[in-house]
Parts: C-alpha cells; structure tokens; sequence
C-alpha cells in the first residue's frame, strides 16, 4: 500500500508533473510518436457498443458520478478507449484501467495522464482538443468505477436477428447477369455502412448494398458465388452474386463487436459453413454457408501464453480457412492463442491450442498457402503457423507494431521466396523468408528489412505477376506523407522506393486524403487505392498502371462515402496476395 505521505507527495508533484508533459509533447517531433497511430487505429470509427444498455454496480469507493454524466462517459470510452483497454477495462493493447488500480492511483493523478498523454502511446486527449477539462474530469471519475457489464450474445440473441431473404430454393442455378465477378470489387464504405461493388472492368459502381455499422471486411466463399461481409456492429451479410442485380440473400448478427468472417475452402466443404469471430462477447461461430444459421458458438475467454492467467474478454480477430484441411484458424488476439477449429464434426468439435503470442490481430498465407503468417502486434512478432500439420512452426522478431493485412508475398532475389509486413510504429518493412524446402537458411527469419515512409502503415501488396511492392502509410501524421504511397521493384529492392502522390492524383482539393489499401485487379496489371476522406468530403478510388506506375483512372461518386478496403472477388477467393 501507498502511504499518505507518499500520496500527499504525489498530489503536490502533479503540477510539474503536467509541466513536464506539456513540454514533452510540445518538444518532441509528431512523427516520433509512432504509438499514436495504433491508438487512432484501434478507435476509428468507435465502438459500436456505445449505445448498449449495460449493467452499473455502484463502487462506493469511486467519485460520485451523476446517471447523465455516466451514461455520457461511457459513450466516450467505447468510441476512445475500449479498442485499447478492453471492454471491461482489464487490459489490451492498453494497460488495464481497474478500478484496483485507477483508486489507488487518485484522480488528480489520472487526470493529468488523460489530458496530457504519454510518450508510451497513451494519446493527449484534452491537450489534443479532443476532451474538454470536464470531460477529461468525467472520464478520471468513470474510470474508477466498476465497469459496467455488457450483456452476452448467444443463440437465442443471434437465431432472433436471422433472415433469410431468399430462400436457398429460389435463388438462380446458374448465373444470371453479364459481370466479370473474377473482376469484380467490394469496396468497404466504412463509415455509411454500406459496400459498393464496382466492376474491375469498366470502374463503373454496380450497386451500393447496405450492410453494418463500420463495415469491416468483405470474403468471399470457395466457389466465388457468395460473398461475406461484417461490420463492427456485428452484422453479417451474405450476398449472392449469381442473381441478376447482386444483393443480400440472408443476414445475421452474431455479436455486438466483431472484425472477421471467413467461409470453409476445404475440398468437400465448399461453401458448405462460414465463421465469424466477435470482440464482444469474446466467442465465434460456426454457421450454414448458404444461409447463415448459427450452428456452433464456442466462448474464447482463457487463459494467456506465458503466464497463463486468466483473461475474461480475448476478442476474435483474423481467421483463415485452411486449404489442406477441414480447418479454420481463428486468432484468439489477447490470450495469444491460435485455435485450429476442425469442422467436420459440429457435434463433437475438434479444437487444438496452438501457443503463439499477444496481442494477435491479421495476417495472410505465404505463397504455398500452408503457412499462416499471423501479427502478434503487441508483441512485435509474426507467428508461423503450419496450417497442414496444426501446430506453431516459429516466431519471428519484426518492428514495432506489425500490421501487415494479409501480406505480400514475392521471389526476393537474393533470399528467394519472402512475406512482407509493415509496421503501425516505425518506418520499415520486414521481408521473412518462406521457403523451408529450397532456401532452409533463410526460412522464418527476416532476410531484408526496407525503410519506408514511417511508422503508420496499415497495408500493402503485391501480386504474383508484378514486379511492384506498394505500402501505404495511412496513419503518418504527416499529410504529405498520409497522402501518398511509397513503392519498390522488387527486382531491385536496394534502389530504395519511388514516391506516388495518389491524393493529389485523385483531384480531389479538400480534406486529409489519406490513401489506404493498395488492391490489385485479377490480371495484376493495375493497382487500386482508397483516398480516403471524411463522411461529409468527397472520397474517390485512383486506380494505379502497375507497369508504368502511372495514373490509369479515376472513380469519384457522391455515393463513395469514406472507401477504405477493396477486395477484389477473385484474389480473396483465393489468397493471392
């Protein structure tokens, strides 16, 4: 326990102590912060659990708080902070915000921290102007109360929001309208919560499709018919492309927070079950392909890698079908664990633990599509997964903060066959060797590591018929840089990049224009990328020569509200990234 003279101390020194994070914050170069990107990541779009009705246990011990002004601060830490310290305050990529911890540590004491930050990533909410000095007040107060308890979710919740808008029997037997679906692009609009999907081909919008709240992912099943989308909210849409104008055949909500969905690619399995992993309740699961019904939910609350204590809340975040087995492989992101899921059995469920490392987020397949390459963020790793033999094959030291989407991968021509990832907290890109049969020596290590634009990177790519690696860098604080993609011959890695203004090639004149996603088309001959801007700007698609690196054109429509993912149907289909 702390003594009271050391309290009063403590309450004393906080003065300075705002001083000395005033002049840290006002010193210290915005680039150098590179943690701040991962906070803005993870509360983009905030929390769809915001406006959930909670459970409130009066801490007797905590600052009083009026109902409105606890109502008001829970709102603000779902849409700011639960992305980073859990839902139920307990830790995440965040430290944990107890109320053991937060009374001990005073409110003046956590005001200060709320309102100036750190240099460890915890962003300067009212300094920044993001909270006002009540608002900083409020949220030192909430924190020190018990948090409130969301409900859970499971099949009486799920089987209540099922639709099945077309039945299975009254769909087409074959396909019925003249599009290019190999060709085909769903672009997630994030913040409409819709998706467009847009013809590879002519770049013209086939059609804006409603789907979630701060839709997440688009995946598409084994056969390239069907298409999966999920939002934060939880929402599933399932959409059939064979019908004449592609919609929504069924839909489900399997959560109140969910990042992933994934279909069964196994031979003999096509098409025949999706899955879907929630951040809230922390769960996944299994579901009929065609029509979505729920048929297995499985709970991930466990225990962590390494020190084995239990965590209440480890959400669901990538999932991968394998393609050797009837498997799935569903990150469990805080407890560090990667669960084999065999789905040939419903009844009798196989599960295998398989030991990876904290905080799992995304990943992709190496070439072969038998490796999973899988970002422990947190932990500046990317686990190795086999997916054919089931179990942890290495892992691997990279930079800070890996977020690699799914990757790319290319023949290095030094090391051979390599992965690349790149990283939300600082400047390089890491290329891990992937080719244990032919080039043992460089298998599951970091052969190459590339400077790029600087820490904020969210994706990249390239495709097995270019000679390109693009990587964006979405979250630099820098607009020049924000607003641009750096790119490299891979061929020729030592040359350095080559910079691409895509905002500015975009046209548009207004707004931060910060460029997300590269997505290739089918052929490999062009490059796609998201100019994103805010609800109320204009957004636009600048589609990229990928030989000439040249602009080849323009998709700018009112109804293009905030693009971010683009998932071309046949790449996704089938991992080519």
């Amino acid at each position: 326990m702390i003594s009271r003279d050391f309290k009063r101390f403590r309450l004393a020194a906080l003065p300075a102590l705002a001083m000395v994070f005033q002049l840290a914050f006002a010193e210290a170069p915005a680039h150098k912060h590179t943690d701040a990107a991962e906070q803005e990541y993870q509360a983009k779009g905030g929390s769809p659990m915001a406006d959930v009705a909670m459970r409130q246990d009066i801490n007797p011990l905590a600052p009083k708080m009026t109902e409105a002004e606890f109502e008001k601060s829970k709102r603000i830490f779902f849409e700011r902070c639960a992305g980073c310290h859990g839902v139920l305050r307990k830790g995440a990529t965040g430290k944990p915000l107890t109320p053991d911890i937060t009374l001990e540590k005073g409110l003046e004491y956590l005001k200060v921290f709320i309102k100036y930050g750190s240099a460890g990533g915890m962003p300067n909410w009212g300094t920044s102007g993001v909270l006002s000095d009540d608002e900083v007040d409020m949220m030192a107060r909430y924190i020190q109360q018990t948090p409130p308890a969301p409900p859970e979710f499971g099949l009486k919740e799920m089987e209540a929001s099922w639709k099945v808008i077309v039945p299975v029997d009254k769909r087409p037997s074959k396909k019925m309208n003249n599009l290019n679906l190999e060709n085909l692009f769903s672009v997630t609009l994030r913040d409409a919560g819709e998706i467009a999907l847009i013809d590879g081909d002519s770049k013209k919008i086939v059609s804006i499709l409603n789907t979630g709240y701060a839709v997440h992912i688009s995946r598409m099943s084994a056969s390239g018919r069907y298409m999966f989308v999920i939002g934060r909210d939880a929402k599933i849409n399932l959409i059939d492309l064979w019908m004449e104008k592609p919609d929504t055949v069924a839909e489900i909500k399997v959560g109140m927070e969910a990042r992933s969905v994934e279909s069964s690619k196994a031979k003999g399995y096509e098409d025949k079950y999706a899955i879907a992993g929630t951040y809230w309740p922390p769960q996944f699961v299994i579901m009929d392909g065609d029509t979505l019904k729920p048929r297995k939910i499985v709970a991930t609350r466990g225990m962590t890698v390494g020190t084995q204590d239990y965590h209440p809340e480890p959400r669901v975040a990538a999932i991968v079908s394998s393609h050797f087995n009837p498997e799935f492989f569903v990150n469990v992101k805080e407890t560090g664990m990667v669960y084999s899921v065999d789905y040939r059995d419903l009844k009798n469920l196989k599960i295998k633990m398989i030991e990876a490392a904290p905080f799992l987020h995304d990943g992709g397949f190496e070439s072969t599509h038998r490796y999973f390459m899988d970002a422990a963020n947190a932990s500046n790793k990317i686990a190795v997964i086999d997916t054919k033999e089931g179990k942890l094959e290495k892992l691997v030291e990279v930079g800070k903060t890996p977020h690699p989407g799914r990757g790319a991968n290319f023949i290095d021509p030094k090391f051979g066959p390599v992965w690349a990832t790149g990283h939300l907290g600082d400047d390089t890109i890491a290329l891990i060797g992937t080719d244990p049969k032919k080039h043992p020596d460089n298998a599951w290590k970091v052969v190459r590591t590339l400077t790029g634009l600087g820490g904020g990177s969210l994706f990249l790519k390239t495709h097995p018929k270019s000679k390109n690696l693009w990587v964006d860098t979405t979250l630099n604080p820098e607009a020049k840089i924000s607003q641009s993609v750096a790119v490299w011959d891979v061929n020729n890695l030592e040359k350095g990049y080559e910079l691409i203004p895509i905002g500015d090639w975009s046209g548009i004149k207004a707004g931060p224009k910060r460029v997300v996603q590269p997505e290739y088309n089918k052929a490999g001959d062009e490059v796609w990328f998201s100019v994103w801007n805010g609800k109320d700007q204009e957004s636009a698609i600048v589609v990229v020569d990928d030989k000439t690196r040249k602009l080849k054109a323009v998709i700018r429509d009112p109804k293009l509200v905030t693009p971010t993912g683009k998932f071309n149907v046949f790449n996704t289909q089938h991992d080519v990234y």
